[in-house]
């Protein structure tokens, strides 16, 4: 379970000093046509161009990474306006492909952007190759997430190495340059201990500390957003995992699979989460930004089957609405994951929804997955809230019809995966480098997976 359960309950005292009525406009808006004046393809690419921004203007300016926040409203917790996020920074360094790809800056940009930002990576301490979750942009110190939690932290990078990857595949064979960029991802990518995470077991564990060790004793099994840490470390060319680690740890001999439904929707596989529950959207996103989920099956589950219907749950639960929370429906609003919420920080669900909070990136991010209905949620946003939930960065992170709720804050681990989730969408540009990596190919046939390619 994503450990942004223990430490954002703090947040809640800061976050109620916004006021639920404050939609002041920032001074970096952009003033843009409505939804219903856009076409489809005009209407995403806006989005997506806008939601980019977070990564380019609003990257931390040493090391070229993402912020954990930015809250246009100035508030922050203590000495931390420029704390960097390793997994949030994977996606971001995803997004500056895609924007290279869409021409929202020039190639020339965007590899001086990759130099600082793996220059940066190659610097600050790594914990058998992994990083921690947070580090300090301006010193490239560590931040402990938590007491124990101060040393490496293999999921966030999980996150940052399938970016590693997607930057390797797609400037391998372009200039000297490009070619050095290429080599330094590899070498960062192929740097990561995966074996050393399983602690001598058939499972990976989360995190481990040079000062408290296996202290955290978090141990990853399915399915929620980890299962791309699985698929990595068999992949690794040199600290490859066990397949059975894969099918013991991850897939819990085969318990993983389950018969429950929702709203007579299957889940296919058991969620990491209570009995008969499912969890936030962002397990369909997080893993799946490079992963492509479209035909991808193994013994337990088809893949595109476990995240479509992940998010037809989200859908047949907004347009039931059973606490009548204003704004909700499948064509109006819906999706529930991790987010800024009334209480501070949380992962929402449709079994965890107290106070209608819909988040804009579980619905925009499961594009892939629900076109028409991720398109219709844009619209009903851009035409119905406006400039309440639109800023400097794209759709604020979350918001409450029902509370008058409308915060102006931004989290990289909800912007990200917008961006890549529209590119994918639109050409596949991100799971057809990731998809494309032998290393990868390897790691899928070693654990029994198949593609509609094979």
């Amino acid at each position: 379970m994503r450990k942004y359960f223990i430490y954002f309950g703090i947040l809640a005292g800061i976050l109620s000093c916004t006021s639920p009525n404050n939609t002041e406009n920032d001074t970096g808006k952009e003033t843009e046509p409505t939804g219903d004046t856009l076409s489809d393809d005009s209407l995403i690419t806006l989005v997506q161009k806008q939601t980019f921004q977070y990564f380019w203007d609003g990257a931390e300016p040493n090391s070229g990474l993402a912020r954990e926040r930015i809250h246009i409203d100035g508030e922050y917790p203590q000495n931390d306006e420029n704390v960097i996020t390793i997994g949030g920074s994977g996606f971001g360094l995803m997004a500056v492909l895609v924007g290279i790809h869409n021409e929202f800056i020039t190639k020339e940009e965007g590899l001086a952007r990759f130099e600082k930002a793996l220059n940066f990576l190659d610097k600050i301490d790594r914990f058998q190759g992994a990083w921690s979750h947070w580090y300090f942009g301006d010193t490239g110190e560590p931040k402990a997430f938590s007491e124990a939690d101060d040393g490496g932290d293999i999921v966030e990078t999980a996150f940052m190495a399938e970016a590693l990857i997607c930057i390797r595949e797609y400037y391998k064979n372009g200039s000297n340059a490009e070619k050095e960029i290429a080599a330094k991802a590899d070498e960062l990518w192929k740097g990561i201990n995966w074996d050393f995470y399983r602690n001598g077991k058939d499972l990976l564990y989360w995190h481990w500390s040079p000062k408290h060790g296996w202290g955290m004793n978090h141990s990853i099994h399915g399915f929620d957003e980890c299962m791309i840490a699985y698929i990595l470390g068999a992949s690794s060319p040199t600290h490859a995992i066990p397949a059975e680690a894969y099918h013991k740890g991850w897939a819990r001999d085969g318990t993983i699979r389950t018969s429950i439904t929702k709203y007579d929707i299957p889940t296919v596989l058991k969620h990491n989460a209570k009995e008969g529950e499912i969890g936030p959207l962002f397990w369909a996103h997080y893993s799946f930004l490079g992963l492509n989920p479209m035909g991808l099956s193994d013994q337990y589950a088809n893949y595109q089957d476990v995240v479509t219907n992940h998010t037809k749950i989200n859908i047949a639960y907004a347009k039931e609405n059973p606490k009548q929370f204003k704004g909700y429906g499948a064509d109006k609003g819906w999706g529930w994951t991790a987010s800024y919420s009334t209480n501070g920080y949380n992962a929402h669900h449709p079994d965890n929804d107290p106070t209608g909070v819909i988040s804009p990136t579980a619905a925009i991010s499961s594009i892939p997955y629900t076109p028409k209905e991720s398109i219709s949620f844009m619209r009903y946003l851009k035409d119905n809230i406006g400039d309440m939930v639109w800023g400097k960065y794209g759709f604020y992170d979350a918001y409450s019809e029902s509370e008058n709720w409308y915060p102006q804050r931004y989290l990289a681990i909800d912007q990200g995966p917008m961006v890549v989730m529209i590119q994918n969408y639109k050409d596949g540009f991100i799971w057809d480098l990731f998809m494309g990596a032998p290393d990868v190919q390897d790691g899928l046939k070693k654990l029994g997976f198949s593609t509609p390619q094979d």
